[in-house]
């Protein structure tokens, strides 16, 4: 069973511009939350399917739920007999244990079932795929989360955050309800796009920043868009021409931040997601001719951005860390084999962390599946790059990482054992392959005592939480 017990890391509460909170997800330098200046766009297109584009709510989007203190615990079991799929852990879990849940909670109706759950207070966005309820209780296929206050897309360590296929949150980009009819010109971020096989990539199948792509992307996927691009319509692009008025604000932020591509669906050139509830249809008064027109200039005008002259942040700073890969590559999630000890240590997904029981007896634990860094494309390290190990622990736990060569198993880093507050930099050995094992000993004081290690490679900008 996984509860939530505790704030989550990087989970600070945002200030200027009220980012990192329910109505505005995410720090002022998330993708999300950030724009392009003079964009350089691809050739790639997104090519006619079956049916015609859309942005739309219903059965196959999502709805954000606010959770406060007095929402009563809930506990979600698995809509089969091998539990909830937790993807950061990487295991099957008898059951999530939600602190606060939000009685109207109502996941969409399509098989994905997703259904966001936003607790403020613990800084987290709990999100579900396959949420339903059957005789009164509770049961989903996978459980994922992101921070509120955090970048909304997943990073090498913490590669999958929700339920969308590219591992980000159904938050990210979602067209919510109150900015649908707020007036505005725009929407002041990056949409959520999805497209049909027949435009996305078999390879590569995902792009920074995008961690993820669907499990058959390269034998199901026959276009040219990776997921985790970001499409864009052209600056050149009337969209004051549009037929539609709720297109026009569509496309002037298609000019101005664009939509991340981060799902697949069946059938739709593009999908553009709007929160389910939300007073935005594009054909009130049945089907539109005028509108599928305006529908497919947008889709033959979008192209992916290869990339730009700089980048401003929600509060229209420039930021040199939208783009920054310089993010954790070190997970301590499993499987780990207990060398010392009666007990072992376990990974807190809430926590990012290894956490011990208290003992008097040291435990020393390895890890050596390759686990500890999930090989995300555009963070693999290469030789001759520089890496920063950092060591976070309580209790008097310590921490030990050594690289192998993965062809002759000869050791060719080792960090030897680092505590709380110790730091170390290497230079990523000459290897044609690499075998990671991390390795982690409790502190023997009778208390708790937790692992959270981060190796980050050096010389770029570490990405913020909720930077003023």
């Amino acid at each position: 069973m996984l509860a939530t017990n505790a704030r989550p890391a990087a989970a600070a509460a945002c200030t200027a511009g009220n980012f990192g909170s329910f109505d505005r997800p995410f720090s002022p330098d998330s993708p999300w939350n950030s724009r392009p200046v003079a964009p350089v766009l691809g050739s790639a297109t997104i090519p006619t399917a079956l049916y015609t584009p859309t942005v739309a709510a219903g059965a196959w989007s999502s709805a954000a739920f606010q959770a406060s203190a007095s929402d009563a615990p809930m506990v979600v079991t698995g809509a089969t007999a091998q539990g909830v799929w937790d993807p950061d852990s990487e295991v099957y879990r008898p059951s999530i244990t939600i602190a606060n849940w939000p009685a109207a909670t109502t996941p969409a109706t399509g098989t994905d079932g997703h259904a966001e759950i936003v607790d403020p207070a613990t800084g987290v966005v709990h999100s579900f795929w396959g949420l339903k309820q059957v005789n009164g209780a509770w049961v989903a296929k996978q459980y994922a989360w992101t921070p509120l206050a955090g970048r909304g897309m997943g990073d090498p360590s913490h590669y999958y955050q929700g339920a969308r296929a590219a591992g980000v949150s159904t938050l990210g980009g979602l067209i919510r309800t109150a900015e649908a009819v707020d007036g505005d010109t725009m929407y002041r971020h990056a949409l959520a796009m999805s497209l049909d096989a027949t435009g996305l990539s078999a390879a590569p199948t995902y792009r920074f920043p995008a961690t993820s792509a669907d499990s058959n992307a390269a034998t199901t996927n026959s276009g040219q868009i990776p997921m985790g691009s970001l499409m864009m319509l052209p600056a050149s692009f009337n969209a004051q021409a549009l037929a539609t008025p709720e297109l026009r604000k569509v496309a002037e932020t298609l000019k101005t931040y664009g939509a991340y591509v981060v799902d697949r669906n069946t059938g739709t050139p593009f999908v553009i997601y709007v929160e389910i509830g939300a007073d935005l249809k594009l054909h009130r008064n049945g089907w539109s001719n005028a509108t599928a027109n305006d529908l497919e200039l947008m889709r033959a005008a979008m192209r992916p951005v290869e990339s730009a002259s700089a980048w401003k942040d929600g509060n229209g700073n420039t930021s040199s860390t939208v783009t920054s890969t310089a993010l954790n590559l070190l997970s301590m999630r499993g499987g780990w084999w207990r060398t010392k000890g009666t007990v072992s240590g376990e990974f807190d997904t809430w926590r990012q962390a290894l956490v011990f029981p208290a003992t008097t007896t040291q435990i020393e634990q390895a890890n050596a599946t390759g686990r500890a860094m999930n090989p995300v494309t555009w963070a693999i390290p290469a030789t001759g790059e520089t890496f920063r190990l950092d060591v976070d622990a309580t209790g008097g736990a310590s921490f030990r990482l050594t690289i192998a060569d993965k062809v002759t198993g000869a050791v060719v880093y080792d960090s030897g054992y680092l505590n709380d507050g110790d730091s170390t930099t290497l230079v990523w050995p000459n290897v044609a392959g690499f075998k990671v094992t991390t390795w982690a000993r409790s502190g023997v004081d009778n208390v708790e005592s937790t692992l959270r290690p981060t190796l980050t490679k050096t010389g770029g900008p570490a990405a913020s939480v909720c930077a003023g």
